[in-house]
């Protein structure tokens, strides 16, 4: 079977949104995700986006996906942020993985941004020694914060 790259369109998005329930899971954080479908579709196709993803894909379907965006630091500039990054269990060590990533990474240079940041958690092991594939820098030392929806009202 032949995997290949893509940009995701909206048509995408209930497969995507099925992949970050997965991770969800896998990430022990179940309840989390608490964006909606139409939600989740507004914000990467509608009036004003803020996410694209490259989706990995066979004749099954989609296998894998890595959803982005531009942050900006005041430190270092445009940077672009990877917020999700999901292969199947099933398609795990198949090459996917380093092909979404790799292709982000691209992106990153060709729209000649100053870096590129992501999270992964301190006991998730094989994302760790894939990231240390690639020599990235793995932070300690910054705590996460966040406001929910509730909070900000």
């Amino acid at each position: 079977m032949s995997t290949h790259l893509r940009f995701a369109v909206k048509e995408d998005c209930p497969r995507l949104l099925e992949l970050i329930n997965e991770l969800a899971v896998y990430e022990k954080m179940p309840d989390e995700v608490t964006v909606t479908l139409a939600e989740f579709s507004d914000a990467g196709f509608g009036e004003n986006p803020v996410w694209k993803s490259f989706v990995a894909e066979d004749q099954s379907g989609i296998l894998g996906f890595a959803l982005y965006y531009t942050r900006y630091s005041t430190w270092k500039g445009c940077r672009l942020y990877l917020e999700d990054f999901i292969v199947t269990e099933e398609s795990r060590g198949k090459g996917i993985g380093k092909l979404l990533f790799e292709r982000v990474m691209q992106e990153a240079k060709d729209k000649g941004y100053n870096g590129m940041n992501w999270q992964v958690l301190d006991w998730n092991e094989p994302a760790i020694n894939f990231y240390n594939k690639y020599k990235a820098q793995i932070e300690s030392g910054w705590l996460n914060a966040s406001f929910s929806k509730e909070q900000l009202t």
